[in-house]
């Protein structure tokens, strides 16, 4: 919608004051089964440093689809393309029992952070994190937004192919905020090659927001302008590209205020007036409307 100009932009590349480099790593337990456990020892490093760790999951237990946040969508079909669901996800009651077990962190207090919690306790939780009492917090991405601890340096998100790119990019920045350099580490049980890791290699090769904007549209499709249809193949479009062509779409876009300023009803120009009858419905007005 901001390349076919129905919505204006404003252009934010700078990072805000006091945030530290965040590096991000895909961790491939396919290949480096190993590697499990130096997660955990890389926790405990943190934590004997004074800092503090995320683990993000996505699922709450072993018997729900996830807690995805209302404002990003779980990942399409075409985003988990030949992940066939057989295998069990990592989830926040799962881990937490792992981790308070586990011999890497021993003695480091652990808690659990999720969306079906009762208020009290979830402020609660987020309150002990803040004030550095909890040192570990696993949870789900409902830490992916207003969440500013600067004491958080490294995030751990579990099977992170399960996320999409925009909400990978936006919950590793959660560590990282108060000066102290940030890692990221995507973790993932896929087997090199699988389409899904295309996306975490994506975030892990640059902190950028419009390169990985750009990645994301071409892997999810620019869907309809005019429509419901958020993305995937049944664009309208049949022979532009919004990435290829948005030159092309720009200077449509300026010939149209031209056309439309000089005539508004398009009385000059009735095939024109026709084409746009033909093509639009009331629901794709609807759309026009809402900008």
């Amino acid at each position: 919608m901001t390349v076919f100009g129905d919505l204006e932009t404003s252009i934010l590349d700078e990072l805000p004051a006091g945030r530290a480099p965040i590096t991000t790593h895909v961790v491939g337990l396919a290949e480096h089964p190993a590697w499990l456990g130096r997660l955990w020892s890389r926790s405990r490093e943190e934590v004997d440093a004074g800092h503090q760790v995320y683990i993000v999951c996505p699922k709450i237990g072993t018997d729900d689809d996830g807690d995805f946040s209302p404002g990003e969508a779980e990942p399409t079909a075409a985003d988990l393309e030949g992940d066939n669901g057989a295998r069990e996800l990592a989830s926040v009651t799962a881990v937490v029992e792992q981790l308070r077990d586990e011999p890497a962190l021993a003695g480091v207090p652990v808690a659990p952070l999720h969306g079906r919690q009762d208020l009290v306790l979830k402020s609660d939780t987020m309150a002990s994190f803040t004030a550095n009492q909890t040192k570990v917090l696993v949870s789900t991405t409902v830490i992916e937004v207003g969440v500013d601890v600067h004491n958080a340096t490294l995030m751990v998100i579990l099977d992170a192919d399960r996320f999409g790119i925009s909400q990978l990019h936006q919950l590793r920045g959660r560590v990282g905020r108060g000066g102290l350099p940030g890692t990221c580490l995507l973790v993932t049980t896929l087997e090199p090659g699988h389409p899904s890791r295309r996306r975490l290699e994506a975030v892990a090769a640059t902190t950028d927001g419009f390169e990985l904007s750009q990645e994301d549209l071409k892997l999810r499709r620019e869907g309809d302008i005019l429509g419901a249809s958020q993305s995937g193949g049944r664009s309208t479009l049949k022979l532009l590209r919004v990435l290829e062509h948005e030159d092309v779409i720009a200077r449509a876009r300026q010939d149209a205020w031209q056309i439309v300023g000089a005539d508004p009803s398009l009385g000059a120009h009735p095939v024109l007036a026709a084409a746009i009858d033909e093509y639009l419905n009331p629901e794709k007005e609807a759309f026009l409307e809402r900008g």
